[in-house]
C-alpha cells in the first residue's frame, strides 16, 4: 500500500509540473542566434496562467510602437533587478509574422533584450483581446502582472518607477 501511495504522489507531482511547463511553440523563429517562439492565443494563454509563487509581468509590445519601445529599458531593468525576487518579465510580441526575421529579431539582437520574447501570431485579435483583459481596448503598450490568482491589468505606459510600484504588492 506504501508502494502505490509513493507511485502516487510521485504521479501527482509531475503533473502538477506539466501544467507548469512552457506551451509547445506553433512555429520557432531563429537568427543570428536568437530565438523566438510564435504562439497563437489558444497556446499563449498558459503563459498569462501560470499558478506559482513567481510574478508575472506580461508586457504586449510590437517594434512598430514607439511607446511600447520607449519603456521596454524600464521593463527590462526590472527583469534584471527583480529576478532573484522571482518576478519573471515577458515581452509579448504583436508584430506581424512576415517581421519577425526582418524587424523584430534583428530589434533584439540590437537592443540586446535579456527579458523573453515571445511573439503572438494569432491574427484574430478580436477573439482573444478581452480574454485577456475584458477591459482592453486592444491598444498598446499594455501590460498584465499577476501572481497566482493576484492579476492587475495596464493599457498603458510604464516609467521605471511606476512599474516598480505596480510590481512590488505581488512580490511581499
Amino acid at each position: 500500500m506504501k508502494r502505490l501511495f509513493v507511485v502516487l504522489a510521485i504521479f501527482a507531482a509531475s503533473l502538477s509540473g506539466y501544467s507548469q511547463a512552457e506551451p509547445k511553440p506553433l512555429e520557432t523563429f531563429t537568427k543570428d542566434e536568437i530565438t523566438v517562439k510564435s504562439y497563437n492565443y489558444e497556446t499563449f494563454k498558459a503563459l498569462l496562467e501560470k499558478n506559482n509563487d513567481s510574478t508575472y509581468v506580461v508586457n504586449f509590445w510590437a517594434t512598430w510602437c514607439a511607446p511600447c519601445i520607449a519603456e521596454l529599458p524600464n521593463f527590462e531593468k526590472l527583469n534584471a533587478q527583480y529576478k532573484d525576487k522571482k518576478v519573471s518579465v515577458l515581452l509579448v510580441s504583436l508584430d506581424f509574422k512576415k517581421q519577425v526575421e526582418k524587424s523584430l529579431i534583428p530589434f533584439i539582437k540590437r537592443r540586446n533584450l535579456k527579458s523573453k520574447v515571445v511573439f503572438l501570431s494569432d491574427p484574430d485579435m478580436n477573439s482573444w483581446i478581452s480574454k485577456v483583459n475584458p477591459d482592453w481596448t486592444g491598444a498598446i503598450p499594455a501590460t498584465v502582472i499577476y501572481k497566482g490568482n493576484q492579476r492587475k491589468f495596464y493599457e498603458q505606459s510604464f516609467t521605471y518607477e511606476q512599474l516598480e510600484t505596480e510590481v512590488k504588492p505581488f512580490i511581499q
